[in-house]
């Protein structure tokens, strides 16, 4: 499996399960699971290259606004249901993350007070293999890898003035004072 497998898995998702996240990543694993399990566990490799690809300052910055506050586990899930937004909306996210102030999820979790995470999606390949073969996913079937975080964004994100000359226009969708 490779990326624009994996990409064509989730939209296929996003239109069976009507793009709430925890239906998509479900949706995601119960396509998934019609594969063979080679290809199962190589979308697992898929997923954690685009959660390496996905592991940014800027973004972390934005989940951080976002879901008012972002800890580790927390910046995983809010990845994870990036990933559910399908491949234009991950990419863009990534060029440009206070572009996540135009996407309706963002604007209506800003609206009623919501937060955005998807932590199923981070196990599709995991429940899709279990549900294929009966079996736990092989732990040698994938490997995780992060890259160092962007020193120029090494600052605290409770700094509301830094963060909103970073992330203008999800500071202001945001400011609720």
């Amino acid at each position: 499996m490779d990326k624009q497998t994996f990409w064509k898995l989730i939209e296929s998702a996003r239109e069976q399960a009507r793009s709430e996240p925890e239906e998509v990543s479900a949706r995601a694993a119960e396509l998934l699971a019609a594969l063979p399990p080679a290809e199962i566990a190589e979308a697992q490799q898929v997923l954690w290259d685009l959660l390496s690809e996905s592991y940014r300052a800027p973004l972390w910055a934005a989940a951080y606004v976002i879901n008012g506050g972002c800890s580790d586990d927390g910046f995983d899930y809010f990845r994870g249901w990036l990933l559910t937004q399908g491949q234009a909306a991950f990419e863009a996210a990534l060029a440009d993350p206070d572009s996540l102030a135009a996407h309706p999820a963002v604007r209506e979790a800003a609206a009623d007070g919501l937060e955005l995470w998807d932590e199923g999606a981070l196990s599709i390949a995991w429940r899709a293999y279990e549900s294929a073969t009966g079996r736990e996913l092989p732990a040698d079937s994938f490997t995780i890898g992060y890259p160092a975080l962007d020193p120029s964004w090494d600052f605290d994100f409770d700094d509301t003035a830094e963060t909103a000359a970073r992330l203008p226009r999800l500071s202001a969708l945001f400011d609720h004072s």
